[in-house]
């Protein structure tokens, strides 16, 4: 199974700029989307069905921001849209569909860039999700954990480590957070077959960031230490262009 994890920073832009037929070509089985930025209404879902998938969507209350969604070839057998706490529903940031003893959720931790109420928020939404995975793992014991982190993990995972040190996404507490979720029981797929530094998932629009390399890695595939001989690669498609982000992709069996 090819999964793929994509902040796409508004769907209907990223159709503009032929999404369709990029996921035509390149085939997954699953792709997790974040920042739909869309109702589910407002999405072509017909479009997708025609290339051969199966679309849910978990949108924001808000029109025009953040939500979640899944496209994939294989119906499940259950999807889940939310997490049953409402202040992050009405953000429309969890959707998890259910494939035999494996779950696959698509997940868009809160950014606090924007000031220290976001930040707040952010913190807060760290610890629920903490805790909401944690029971989740007792009924779904495999879970692949696809999204946009918000995270930079360590100095490797930014360009600029010592510049960033004070910005939201690196910062102390959060890269703490990201450390204790994956020792709670996760692999961080790209990381597990891949130790070089300079590759990143989110590049900022502004002074040629993306050109030049002076990106963030924030984008994850991570699963349930339990798959780990499942996995066979994890590879970020930097040479796809359709946001400020780019997909990352792992392939792994769903036996």
């Amino acid at each position: 199974m090819k999964i793929i994890t994509y902040n796409v920073n508004g769907i209907r832009a990223a159709i503009k700029k032929d999404f369709i037929e990029w996921l035509k070509s390149s085939n997954p089985d699953i792709v997790c989307i974040q920042e739909t930025k869309a109702q589910p209404e407002q999405i072509p879902s017909l479009d997708f069905e025609e290339a051969g998938y199966k679309s849910y969507w978990y949108s924001a209350k808000r029109k025009g921001y953040s939500g979640v969604g899944i496209l994939t070839r294989k119906e499940p057998d259950n999807v889940v849209f939310g997490m049953g706490i409402e202040k992050y529903d009405d953000e429309g940031r969890f959707l998890r569909a259910d494939y035999g003893d494996i779950s696959v959720i698509s997940v868009y931790h809160p950014s606090g860039s924007s000031g220290e109420l976001r930040q707040a928020f952010k913190m807060q939404w760290l610890d629920d999700f903490y805790n909401y995975i944690s029971e989740l793992k007792k009924e779904r014991k495999k879970l692949i954990i696809s999204g946009d982190y918000n995270i930079c993990h360590k100095p490797i995972d930014i360009h600029d480590p010592i510049g960033n040190a004070r910005n939201s996404g690196f910062l102390p507490e959060e890269r703490q957070w990201l450390s204790k979720f994956i020792d709670s029981g996760f692999i961080d797929t790209f990381r597990y077959f891949n130790k070089n530094p300079h590759n990143y998932t989110w590049w900022s629009y502004r002074r040629k960031a993306r050109e030049k390399n002076m990106g963030w890695r924030i984008d994850y595939n991570m699963v349930t230490k339990n798959l780990e001989r499942n996995l066979n690669r994890a590879v970020i498609l930097s040479q796809v262009y359709h946001s400020d982000h780019c997909p990352l992709l792992l392939d792994i069996n769903f036996q």
